[in-house]
């Protein structure tokens, strides 16, 4: 990778500039944040605050998520490798899972969980352009494990309320870029079949993991129906985020992230998923 030209056309080759310019250029595409939405908020009484309706964290289930853990996979800011943590799966279960019950309930997010290392990953083009690299976010081994036990009950709860069409097969289970390959091909076919034009229009969301709004995303997902604890989780989650780039082991300066989902997470392209419902 690299060297970078920088703004002003000069070639950068020294690894602490490089972060320093591959991280202002992450960060150039965020979108401000937007104003405060209207707030979409339940109205929650106190006997919706029983102890039985708490979200709760079996350590069985924490577990098992550790035992899963891909042993290959790089650790991110916090330093904790998932090897490690699968192969102490039995001991080490319990005290993440009071801490993702904890943080579930009382919305507070770690610090560590918020952080984010950025690998620059080439696209194609000229390598020293900073906009031919596609951004890789790593993050806490555990805080993804904690995002993948709130987007279990996403799923779950929007599969009851049935607000993720038919028609929608990005990140929906059981579908994929095949099945929608092959309802588009099916649908196309009977128009032509039955004489009919058929125009096709293809677009793409330019930085659409990075450009999503947080407040706008949130206002949805209330919307949604989700639960209030879920939602108020991803919320502090989205707020408060920092992201480094980091190349041949030099790390930038932190920058804060004021807009999009981590795409490298499967909670953010499912977020992104229920926004352009």
């Amino acid at each position: 990778m690299g060297p970078w030209l920088n703004e002003v056309g000069v070639l950068v080759t020294e690894d602490t500039e490089e972060a320093k310019l591959l991280n202002a250029f992450f960060a150039s595409v965020f979108s401000a944040k937007a104003g405060p939405q209207e707030s979409q908020s339940l109205e929650v009484g106190e006997e919706a605050y029983r102890e039985d309706d708490f979200p709760l964290v079996e350590e069985d289930c924490v577990r098992d998520h550790l035992s899963n853990l891909d042993a290959h996979k790089s650790m991110g800011p916090d330093g904790m490798h998932p090897r490690v943590l699968r192969e102490l799966a039995d001991i080490v279960a319990e005290p993440p899972s009071i801490i993702f019950e904890r943080s579930w309930r009382t919305g507070e997010v770690p610090e560590d969980w918020r952080k984010v290392h950025i690998t620059p990953i080439f696209k194609k083009g000229k390598k020293e352009d900073p906009g031919n690299y596609r951004s890789v976010s790593l993050t806490s081994i555990l805080g993804k494990m904690m995002e993948q036990l709130i987007l279990e009950v996403i799923i779950k709860q929007v599969e009851e309320k049935k607000v993720i069409r038919s028609s929608k097969h990005g990140f929906t289970k059981g579908k994929s870029c095949l099945t929608n390959l092959i309802a588009f091909y099916d649908g196309v076919t009977v128009w032509v079949d039955d004489g009919r034009a058929v125009d096709v229009v293809y677009l793409d969301f330019s930085k659409a993991f990075n450009t999503v709004s947080q407040n706008i995303l949130i206002s949805k997902l209330r919307k949604c129906g989700l639960d209030e604890w879920s939602v108020r989780w991803i919320e502090n989650w989205l707020n408060g985020r920092t992201q480094r780039v980091v190349i041949s082991g030099t790390e930038s300066s932190w920058r804060p992230v004021t807009s999009g989902v981590p795409k490298g997470v499967s909670t953010g392209p499912s977020l992104v998923q229920l926004l352009h419902q």
